[in-house]
């Protein structure tokens, strides 16, 4: 007898159900559920209280989506279509990949539980609007002249990936301190530049950055970091064109 093989466990591999409750569907269920995710995190998230705020039972919902990880696979698809690709033709390569880069950043700031799940909601890659952005992101690259697109977007949306992430991370600390960003970036500095008082290159930096955020809109310096990094990505895949 051969052995049973288990089902793929992905929401892109599963037949979906038809709905016994027609007022309930997937795109409503959907739609909470990143609600609740920008309000209180991925902790926060769960069938029964999804349920009781749609004022459904958590048995109804899995008639729409089996699993909580199915419901993440559902959200972050969901909010990659927020993400627009400009058209090959629109601009040059590299405006078109700032452009998409930048939006892609903006996504993870406005949903900054995106990043810690983006790797482990199962085959999330298979998503609709995950696949449109691939593509399109794709043409850029491939009309530009790149060998190798795939790799070209691997490099560019790790970079983005990471860099959002750990700013979206940042941010949900400062949401939680009750304070401004500016204001907590004032407060942590005594101890940030105590903490490395006789390194010489950190101690510089860190006298920098406390002069920096006195004069402009931390908002602004996150931005910068990010384009300067952006850049520099760019540059490197530039060399990667044929001469």
């Amino acid at each position: 007898m051969a052995a049973k093989t288990n089902p793929i466990p992905s929401v892109w591999a599963r037949r979906q159900r038809e709905p016994e409750q027609p007022a309930l569907s997937r795109e409503t269920i959907v739609r909470e559920a990143i609600a609740m995710l920008d309000a209180d995190g991925v902790e926060a998230l769960s069938m029964r209280k999804l349920g009781a705020r749609l004022n459904a039972g958590a048995t109804s919902l899995y008639r729409h989506v089996a699993t909580k990880d199915e419901l993440i696979e559902l959200a972050v698809d969901e909010v990659f279509g927020e993400i627009p690709v400009p058209d090959p033709g629109a601009s040059d390569w590299r405006a078109g990949v700032t452009a998409t880069c930048e939006a892609f950043r903006d996504t993870t700031l406005r949903h900054r539980w995106l990043g810690s799940v983006i790797g482990q909601a199962g085959l999330v890659y298979l998503g609709p609007n995950l696949i449109t952005v691939s593509e399109r992101m794709a043409a850029l690259f491939s009309a530009a002249g790149f060998p190798e697109p795939s790799r070209a977007i691997d490099t560019t949306l790790s970079y983005v990936l990471g860099m959002s992430t750990t700013e979206a991370a940042f941010l949900t600390t400062v949401m939680r301190s009750g304070q401004t960003e500016a204001e907590f970036i004032t407060g942590l500095m005594p101890s940030a530049q105590e903490a490395v008082a006789g390194h010489e290159f950190l101690s510089g930096a860190f006298a920098d950055a406390a002069a920096a955020a006195a004069v402009t809109d931390p908002a602004e310096l996150r931005h910068e970091k990010f384009a300067y990094g952006l850049n520099v990505i760019l540059d490197g895949l530039s060399l990667r064109l044929p001469r």
